[in-house]
């Protein structure tokens, strides 16, 4: 288990290298497409601003898009007892707890740090799973936490995001920009750029979250000793998944389980392997826990 956590750290960073070189990349190519250099000195300018901003609101608003509600103790005794005792075994601060009002079991882990934790989970995942389930849900949560993997969710989607967003700037400026300076071949290059550089980044954000949530499996089965609750808990899952009433694409990596409707499209570009896989990794690594 421990070389499959290190080999998913190391494959972590390297792809957010490669974001920052795309991001790079991005700007040269608009800089020469433009006949402009400081075109290059705007696209990181932005890039550093916006990166700023969702790192400190990021973790607000997926609670917010989700509809989550904060909840205490006397609320949910056996939700927040979990979260409390698995957050005591895990060496973490006590996180904010949040139920979502929905019938689709699932849940979610967000927040910049363990200091600013925030982990939640439907009505749905509370009716279907058992203490043992509960836990290891739970405790595949924390374990996002506890790895870090809340704050490289929000990283790379706000560097999706600026992708996107410079992305479409660059085939605005192209055609509300005066061109005479500008070669056709350089035309060519803005638009190409534009097209393809969010689906680049797209790719690499499943890269980065697909990876999480095989870490985040083998750290729950790890931290709450038994596996075996962890397996049964994403068999429940792949049985009883459905779709989330407030769906959005931006906040499907925050989930144990894809909360968008389903279908072939959907699948390719999921940001969460199957199911199957997830659980054929857990058995083949039960004997490591």
């Amino acid at each position: 288990m421990y070389k499959q956590i290190a080999a998913n750290k190391r494959n972590t960073v390297f792809i957010m290298i490669m974001f920052v070189i795309l991001i790079g990349i991005i700007g040269g190519l608009f800089a020469w497409g433009f006949n402009n250099y400081w075109v290059e000195i705007y696209v990181l300018v932005i890039a550093l601003a916006y990166a700023i901003i969702q790192y400190f609101a990021a973790s607000s608003l997926a609670v917010a898009m989700t509809g989550a509600k904060q909840i205490e103790k006397k609320d949910n005794p056996k939700l927040y007892n979990a979260v409390e005792n698995l957050s005591l075994s895990a060496g973490l601060p006590m996180p904010k707890v949040y139920i979502i009002d929905d019938p689709a079991p699932n849940a979610f882990a967000t927040g910049r740090d363990p200091k600013h934790a925030v982990v939640a989970a439907t009505t749905g995942l509370l009716d279907i799973m058992d203490k043992s389930e509960l836990e290891a849900v739970m405790a595949h949560e924390l374990s996002h936490v506890k790895n870090y993997d809340i704050r490289v969710s929000m990283i790379t989607f706000g560097l999706v995001c600026v992708v996107g967003f410079i992305s479409d700037l660059g085939l605005r400026m192209l055609w509300l920009g005066d061109d005479d300076d500008r070669s056709p071949v350089g035309t060519i290059v803005i638009v190409i750029t534009s097209l393809f550089a969010p689906l680049a980044a797209s790719l690499a954000q499943l890269a980065v979250s697909r990876e999480r949530e095989y870490l985040a499996d083998a750290s729950a089965a790890h931290l709450t000793r038994y596996p075996e609750g962890m397996i049964s808990a994403l068999k429940k899952l792949e049985e009883h998944g459905r779709p989330m009433r407030r769906q959005n694409a931006a906040t499907e990596a925050l989930y144990i389980n894809g909360p968008l409707k389903k279908g072939a499209i959907s699948r390719l570009f999921s940001t969460h392997p199957p199911i199957e896989k997830r659980i054929e990794r857990l058995e083949n690594a039960k004997k490591s826990f």
